[in-house]
């Protein structure tokens, strides 16, 4: 099962937030509460006008590939502020404030955590009540029983959005044990009956070489080859459908080039499943510099960023076809532990993969 990729959940709240600020805008123009119908005063056109330009320039940043430490943290932190800003001159019956206080809840509960989400809403409510606090004198309850109703909806949000997150990971547990079964019933019925009958056939070689047979012997070792060449395409074709990336599979030259030069700079901290996948991932790295890659050096950078683990494999060799994927050693291992990968494409010589793989 393919994990979902947080680059494409933060591309469409990027687009979310954009439409939130046109159905705003709209939905203010036509408010007859908010100075009378078709009618938008300065501050709040100004408002909704940065809102709308905030969530093009995000969406932009996003969809370029841009790679900003910690930006999800800094997006919400905006949309708060945003949301104040626009409780500030919009504060009245039919504010809309109170949407962009549930949708900066509502990205948060979709990417991160139950902890997160309910940061979020504590930082929305004490800010909205700051708000109405400082703009209306005496304020009547129902000015702060909606911000009781904002906490309600951050903590269903966190809770629901916590419990979506636990579901979908027992899912996957589910599916994969699932897949295993599948394997080892095909192993089991398919290539370990194969082997069985192979070692039986050396066993009658075996006897037929005792007793001086061994134009039988040839003969019987002759069929044996060819059983053994046909299981062998049928393992590899078999291999090709786990795979399920297109591509043929080729030899390899297993010595590779001992002439590459290889530097290795890691300094993390993670569970210990998480570096054991790190591991296998820098040993698949430098395996495809060594036995594809015809390189003359390559390095290997891993380093902690924030609350994730970056990995940058480059080297100096042909690198990557026009259409070729990532390794699906290395795609496979990533996606696992919900990962992204990304293979640079630019003017620089060689092949070079970015990887960055959550610590927790």
């Amino acid at each position: 099962m393919q994990l979902p990729d947080f680059r494409v959940l933060d591309m469409s709240i990027a687009r979310a937030r954009i439409g939130l600020s046109l159905i705003a805008l709209l939905l203010l123009y036509i408010d007859p509460a908010d100075g009378g119908t078709f009618y938008l005063s300065t501050p709040v056109l100004i408002a909704l006008a940065c809102h709308f330009a905030y969530g093009a320039i995000g969406y932009t940043i996003l969809r370029r590939g841009g790679e900003i430490p910690c930006l999800p943290e800094i997006l919400t932190g905006i949309d708060i502020l945003f949301a104040t800003a626009i409780a500030i001159v919009t504060e009245g019956p039919t504010s809309p404030a109170y949407i962009f206080f549930v949708f900066a809840i509502v990205a948060v509960g979709f990417r991160s955590g139950f902890r997160e989400t309910m940061i979020a809403t504590a930082a929305s409510v004490i800010l909205y009540l700051a708000v109405i606090a400082a703009l209306i004198r005496g304020v009547p309850n129902i000015y702060w029983m909606r911000a009781g109703y904002l906490a309600i909806a951050g903590y269903l949000i966190g809770f629901f959005g916590s419990q979506r997150a636990r579901f979908e990971v027992r899912v996957r547990e589910l599916e994969t044990r699932n897949e295993r079964h599948s394997i080892a019933r095909s192993l089991h019925d398919g290539y370990v009956q194969a082997l069985a009958g192979v070692n039986l056939r050396l066993e009658t070689c075996r006897e037929l070489l005792l007793h001086d047979r061994g134009a039988d012997a040839l003969a019987e070792i002759s069929e044996l080859q060819s059983g053994v060449a046909r299981e062998y395409d049928e393992v590899r074709s078999y291999i090709r459908t786990l795979i399920d990336s297109g591509e043929p599979l080729t030899q390899v030259n297993v010595m590779g080039s001992s002439e590459t030069r290889i530097h290795l700079n890691a300094s993390f901290t993670a569970r210990g499943l998480v570096v054991e996948q790190i591991i296998h991932i820098m040993l698949e790295g430098m395996r495809n510099t060594l036995r594809h890659g015809n390189a003359r050096s390559a390095s290997i950078d891993i380093r902690e960023v924030g609350a994730s683990i970056r990995i940058a494999i480059d080297d100096d060799g042909v690198g990557f076809a026009e259409a070729q994927s990532p390794p699906w050693t290395i795609a496979s291992r990533v996606a696992q532990f919900g990962g992204r990968l990304r293979m640079a494409r630019d003017d620089r010589t060689g092949a070079h993969l970015e990887i960055e793989m959550p610590m927790v």
